[in-house]
């Protein structure tokens, strides 16, 4: 049981803080979609892939005293900062996961607007339809986010970039 969650556990680690519940699972979702060894099931949700299993798991670990889940008002909404506790990260340093290094792709993508993460999740979302199709759903089904064609192509870009640094960390290993 205690497995996938403390991989979430490790990614939380390897960011040092992710910033926004959206940001978080849209991290998790594009790893899974470049092959990491994530395995939440997601459903297409209003702001792009969504999983209530990941959300669930995270809810767990505050629960457990192993993650750190600080509540924000921002303007007319609330942001949700995460961050391992101390008993988090002793628990992850007993625990023995067999991981491919995944810490250069999280820092990565925490680096990233939670924006523009939404718009690469839902290119892999689609990405068993051509380029044009993917264009058209992201136009229609986002069209609140106001996308443009260029950065559709740089969303393309970031996940050829992303999975280069995958490779190359697996490579090392």
């Amino acid at each position: 049981m205690m497995k996938e969650h403390a991989k979430l556990m490790k990614v939380i680690s390897s960011a040092g803080e992710i910033i926004g519940r959206k940001k978080l699972q849209k991290m998790i979702y594009i790893a899974k979609k470049i092959d990491l060894p994530f395995y939440e099931k997601y459903n297409f949700h209003f702001y792009g892939p969504y999983s209530e299993e990941l959300t669930l798991r995270i809810e767990e670990l505050c629960n457990l005293g192993f993650l750190n889940e600080v509540h924000e008002k921002r303007g007319g909404y609330f942001q949700y900062r995460y961050s391992l506790t101390d008993t988090g990260t002793e628990f992850l340093g007993h625990y023995d996961l067999d991981l491919p290094p995944f810490e250069g792709c999280m820092l990565h993508l925490n680096e990233q607007s939670s924006r523009f993460l939404e718009l690469v999740s839902t290119v892999l979302y689609f990405d068993g339809l051509e380029q044009e199709e993917v264009k058209e759903k992201v136009f229609t089904l986002k069209s609140k986010q106001r996308y443009t064609e260029e950065e559709i192509l740089e969303a393309y870009k970031y996940i050829e970039n992303i999975r280069g640094l995958v490779a190359e960390e697996l490579a090392k290993h």
